[in-house]
């Protein structure tokens, strides 16, 4: 596991170490992994940063070092180029997390994996690359190092314990404090996401079986509607929130952006069907099981309520959430 101690990379040494799987986690040694890996330190963008990947396993002939290899990486791909590398010969399978950023936008509703890709990636690229072409570029460095021996998991959004994004923390958080609550659009919007452990458990299944080649991996479309995740968020906190269902325009007129004022929320239009209505049919015909918004939500807040109610964030990433100002300004004009 290139990683293994934030978010999906948590999620997929957690689901490994479940299934009594020898797991290795290589990472820079900023978090501690889950006890029971063997651990080797390394900074993957730095001169030798790769050193202690460099064992024993140099193809078919001698022998794998390990079984599997998973990438969750999303930054220059140079970085999984380097990494890819030196592994072909030392791994059997090279599974990289990539997104399903890299179709070219717009991406219809209904979209599958032969859809058009973003143009201009490359494997080489280094610095700073735009999320879509970092991670299309990941997946060509994968492809380049090991064929049809890379499995790609263009996942879409992503819940779940670990979450270091700060989305479905948001609202729990939010709806913990009570109140009236600004709840975007309607209730019966349907979002399509993915729990990080049912992406991990799908992964770990899908390298065991050989599956290579990209997979659009999140739910079906309305496997939960943005009404049930709400719910559910007031459900599990206990608190004495009331969702006050505000219209897009409103929203809109106010300035407020979908998706990073108001996590998870897009209001129907390019981004909706680009995001929220992607074909799935052929994880789902290989195996993927999606476990109800409810324990996602629940085991969410199980885990903020443990770290205290503040979830970690990832430095490359901006906070996310709406202004309680703002949020106030709206509350009032709904009710006048």
């Amino acid at each position: 596991m290139l990683g293994g101690t934030e978010f999906v990379g948590r999620a997929v040494t957690e689901a490994a170490l479940a299934r009594g799987w020898d797991v290795t986690v290589f990472h820079r040694g900023r978090h501690a992994p889950p006890p029971g890996v063997t651990e080797l330190l390394g900074d993957r963008t730095t001169e030798d940063g790769l050193a202690a990947l460099a064992g024993p396993g140099d193809g078919p002939d001698g022998g794998y070092a390990w079984d599997l290899v998973v990438d969750t990486w999303s930054g220059a791909p140079s970085a999984v180029r380097d990494a890819a590398r030196l592994l072909a010969g030392r791994a059997a399978r090279y599974a990289y997390v990539s997104s399903r950023s890299v179709y070219d936008y717009p991406a219809p509703a209904g979209l599958p994996e032969e859809g058009p890709l973003v143009a201009g990636a490359s494997p080489d690229a280094g610095g700073d690359v735009s999320y879509p072409l970092a991670k299309r570029g990941g997946e060509l460095a994968a492809l380049d190092a090991f064929g049809d021996r890379a499995l790609l998991v263009r996942a879409g959004l992503i819940l779940g314990p670990w979450e270091n994004i700060g989305r479905l923390p948001w609202w729990l958080r939010r709806i913990a404090r009570g109140g009236p609550v600004l709840a975007p659009g309607t209730p019966d919007l349907r979002l399509q996401y993915i729990d990080a452990r049912d992406l991990a458990n799908w992964l770990l299944d899908a390298a065991r079986s050989g599956l290579h080649g990209p997979y659009n991996l999140v739910s079906r479309p309305g496997h939960a509607t943005m009404g049930q995740l709400l719910e559910a968020c007031v459900r599990v906190t206990g608190s004495d929130a009331a969702l006050r269902w505000t219209s897009a325009e409103k929203i809109l007129a106010a300035g407020v952006e979908p998706w990073s004022d108001l996590p998870v929320w897009l209001p129907p239009g390019e981004l909706y069907d680009t995001l929220h209505c992607g074909d799935v049919s052929k994880a789902y015909a290989t195996g993927l099981r999606c476990r109800p918004v409810e324990e996602t939500v629940a085991d969410t807040w199980k885990w903020l309520e443990e770290l205290g109610g503040q979830a970690p964030q990832r430095p490359d990433r901006p906070a996310v959430g709406l202004d309680p100002s703002v949020e106030a300004e709206l509350l009032a004009d709904a009710a006048a």
